[in-house]
């Protein structure tokens, strides 16, 4: 009988410095896998993933494209471990919906790799020209954090899980946000460490650049439904598929929409791949009768394949 599962993928922010490094040890097929990516983007991506440094991999331009890579890497091993697997549906964090699609199959793992590599190259760009950041609210209600967030002339990024917003905008405007938090009932403001002030206006030219990349990109509807940040919906025609990652640059991730949305459809497993288990934690916090294994490296690879078959 197979099994019904969810699939998840990782956000910018959860790569590691030797992310894959055991993988490509045990599965020819992941090491056959970096050495494409390797060859495609003219650098080796895999050097930047094993060794790092931190600072290296935690560039915009170099962890998009090993997030991607890492999660459908995870993927392959995990399909030819249970085989009987049977993805129902998709979805991704940020950029991690790119790699959504690509394991759906909107998109070839190529295509997919030159768009996240462009896209990460379009926001770092878009970093260095401005002065921007990010704050984690935690705790408070959404209408008086979306109020500051309109106050300070910032943006909402991300709507993570209950309790946990994350504004982004101008440093000023987060300075000023985070100055504010405790008067507007907000438990803690986290300035996170982060390159630049990611799904905000100051992103509007990396979002224009990215537009025109997808639209020469070849994008086919998914063989499975994939959740869009944006819309917090399926998506599945290519020009809205197109429209939905073109907006995710400057828009909200809707993560709790999306979550939700997979949840009253009936979908009761969900498997994580990335390199650590912010999803999980993040499901936790938004339904806690859910199941999320977490993937990320050969061992909790087979911690997961015996708890499928459970």
């Amino acid at each position: 009988m197979a099994t019904q599962a969810v699939l998840l993928f990782a956000g910018q922010g959860a790569q590691k410095v030797g992310m894959g490094l055991d993988l490509a040890g045990a599965f020819p097929v992941v090491g056959d896998m970096l050495a494409k990516a390797d060859a495609a983007l003219g650098y080796s991506l895999s050097q930047v993933m094993f060794e790092g440094p931190m600072e290296e991999l935690t560039k915009t331009s170099r962890c998009q494209p090993a997030l991607y890579v890492h999660g459908l890497a995870l993927l392959e091993v995990l399909k030819s471990k249970v085989p009987e697997l049977e993805v129902v549906a998709c979805a991704g964090l940020s950029l991690g919906e790119f790699t959504a699609h690509a394991a759906a199959g909107t998109f070839s793992f190529e295509t997919g790799l030159n768009l996240v590599f462009q896209r990460g190259a379009f926001m770092e760009e878009a970093c260095e020209s401005t002065q921007g950041a990010m704050v984690a609210m935690l705790g408070g209600e959404e209408a008086a954090i979306r109020a500051l967030a309109a106050e300070c002339e910032v943006d909402v990024a991300n709507l993570n899980a209950p309790g946990q917003i994350v504004l982004s905008g101008s440093v000023t405007g987060i300075e000023a946000a985070a100055a504010k938090s405790k008067e507007c009932g907000i438990k803690r403001a986290i300035v996170l460490p982060v390159a630049g002030a990611y799904h905000s206006r100051l992103m509007a030219s990396a979002q224009a650049k990215l537009e025109g990349v997808l639209a020469e990109a070849a994008v086919v509807s998914p063989g499975v439904p994939v959740v869009s940040n944006f819309e917090a919906a399926v998506v599945s025609e290519p020009e809205a598929i197109r429209s939905a990652l073109v907006s995710q640059v400057t828009g909200s991730v809707r993560w709790v929409e999306s979550m939700q949305l997979l949840i009253a459809q009936g979908h009761k497993l969900f498997i994580e791949l990335g390199p650590d288990a912010t999803l999980a934690g993040l499901m936790g916090k938004i339904d806690k009768s859910v199941k999320v294994i977490s993937i990320k490296d050969v061992a909790s690879l087979e911690t997961g394949v015996l708890e499928l078959g459970e």
